[in-house]
């Protein structure tokens, strides 16, 4: 038996396929709930099906991920044609061409030498590494993209481990396997892929679920009070903050120093780097890719400070130029045509370009497809399974059929156990669905559900809007998620286990925040409409 089959005999693997497999027909031909469409249930089925494989690897991940190109067709859920566009999309180019920088990166030795500047500056005590890598990922989320923001930090921290294990076992008398370095790389991980969706909720412009709460409020209540970014942040930050410190001590709780580790003090790692010499050529030419990429996306598109004051990003320079040549669009969705996923792409077309010396003589390209060729395309292939997914729950009314069935089932409830059940819902919702088709599913829903209600509308809708983006426990949760799982060192047991305690903590945290903090800052008085509300303006 080879070491694939074996790995796919340990663990929960065998018994999570008959599992999977029960479950899913018990959804399938169980009753069915009142409103529900039949296509919805059949969709509740297979994506109860791919959850439980995916969690238990109970196959390659591929293999579970390319499930909706057979049964959804066959079972009368979306063409062939729609799923099939779900597995090649905007945000599939921006994660190649992330996973193209990363690896022109460690093609060019650029990230041992980040590694040991990074350990330097930080410190060896495991805590205070993950506690570094957990600060920086939120800070450069407040202002760009998740996905783009654990993009950048990704290779950094997979270096700084690398490093770690090679110098730890070329020790006399250290042995190559240590389970605290292993704890340590997992803590590492998960603290950016949670970090980084922790820290895009702070901030308007942080994640576009946020963008996308932003557009829907102003069209559902035109005569709304604008939220201004300050606003936003004075709320939220302090949410951010509680929670990255909360997910800091789960990620490092029992975490020490192993006997492997002894040595690896800052004097250590500066020599280590002295020894590095002088940066090469094609170092210095990834070094600066990187920071321009990095620049790119983070000023991408403006931030709104006030009312009044914002900082104009180069993609309105885009739009200006795309009016100019006079393209057949709406105004605001030339927006829509350059995204992050071009900055990404370009970039990576940009390193089979560039030519570098190397200490031969000889000139050489910063990628070659070799080199390229070694891309997650099981990750991928994943991606493609969670989009799938997303839009199968828009099209197929699953989405609406939820939401509707809240607001049935929570007239005259307190406000506080109305937020904690929209949390709750969402929380675990976007666990399956990418986080704007939750928002752009459920929103509306909220926005009509909570005039009926009595409430508030943005009681509801914007905790909802936070709680999209803190689905910790799955792989395809978040896309921050899924790019450490694709690494290979985080399996999908440990970030469900430690994924469910992020989940519960964020919807209280969410609550607290929005009835204490929120409700004040904004003027909302639980149990009662604001006079800019009338039943005509909701959707």
């Amino acid at each position: 038996m080879n070491d694939e089959t074996e790995n796919l005999e340990s663990g929960g693997a065998a018994w999570g396929r008959w599992v999977g497999v029960l479950l899913c027909l018990a959804v399938w031909f169980g009753p069915t709930p009142a409103g529900m469409p039949p296509a919805a249930q059949r969709l509740a089925a297979i994506a109860t099906l791919m959850a439980v494989w995916w969690v238990t690897n109970a196959w390659p991940i591929a293999v579970t991920s390319l499930l909706p190109t057979v049964l959804f067709p066959l079972l009368g859920i979306q063409s062939a044609k729609v799923v099939s566009t779900a597995y090649f999309s905007d945000s599939s180019c921006l994660y190649l061409g992330g996973f193209m920088l990363a690896l022109g990166v460690e093609k060019w030795g650029l990230h041992r030498r980040i590694a040991l500047i990074t350990i330097s500056l930080l410190g060896s005590s495991p805590k205070r590494i993950v506690l570094g890598f957990l600060s920086a990922t939120f800070f450069l989320s407040m202002w760009m993209s998740n996905t783009a923001t654990t993009l950048v930090m990704l290779p950094i921290a997979l270096s700084l481990l690398n490093s770690m294990g090679e110098l730890a076992s070329d020790q006399q008398g250290v042995p190559k396997g240590d389970p605290q370095l292993d704890r340590l790389a997992t803590a590492v991980l998960l603290g950016i892929a949670y970090a980084a969706s922790i820290g895009g909720v702070t901030t308007l412009v942080g994640t576009p679920t946020n963008i996308v709460f932003g557009d829907l409020f102003l069209r559902s209540f035109p005569d709304a009070p604008r939220i201004s970014a300050g606003e936003w942040m004075v709320v939220w930050v302090p949410f951010g903050l509680v929670f990255l410190m909360f997910c800091w001590m789960l990620l490092s709780w029992g975490l020490k120093p192993s006997a492997s580790m002894a040595r690896l003090d800052a004097s250590f790692f500066r020599e280590r780097l002295r020894q590095l010499g002088a940066m090469s050529r094609g170092e210095q030419a990834m070094a600066y890719l990187f920071v321009i990429t990095a620049l790119l996306w983070m000023f991408r598109i403006d931030f709104r400070l006030t009312e009044t004051l914002s900082i104009h990003g180069w993609g309105d320079w885009v739009i200006a130029g795309l009016e100019a040549w006079q393209v057949k669009a709406k105004p605001h969705e030339l927006a829509d045509w350059v995204s992050d996923a071009t900055v990404a792409m370009l970039v990576a077309l940009l390193m089979f370009l560039i030519r570098v010396p190397t200490e031969s003589g000889r000139w050489q390209t910063l990628m070659d497809w070799p080199t390229a060729s070694k891309l997650p395309w099981d990750i991928l292939l994943l991606f493609g399974g969670g989009f799938a997914l997303a839009d199968a729950f828009r099209t197929t009314g699953l989405a609406e059929w939820a939401g509707k069935a809240f607001a049935e089932h929570s007239a005259h409830q307190p406000a506080w156990v109305l937020v904690a059940a929209v949390c709750l819902i969402l929380v675990f919702m976007t666990e399956f669905t990418t986080n704007v088709a939750t928002v752009n599913a459920v929103l509306p829903i909220l926005a009509t559900a909570s005039i009926g209600l009595g409430v508030d509308p943005r009681l509801l809708m914007i905790p909802a809007t936070i709680s999209a983006s803190c689905g910790f426990m799955l792989p395809i949760g978040t896309p921050p998620n899924a790019i450490v799982f694709g690494t290979g060192r985080v399996t999908a047991a440990q970030m469900a286990k430690y994924g469910l305690v992020m989940n519960l903590v964020g919807v209280v945290l969410t609550v607290l925040t929005t009835l204490f903090l929120l409700a004040p800052q904004m003027g909302i008085e639980p149990g009662k409409l604001p006079a800019w509300v009338s039943t005509r303006q909701a959707p």
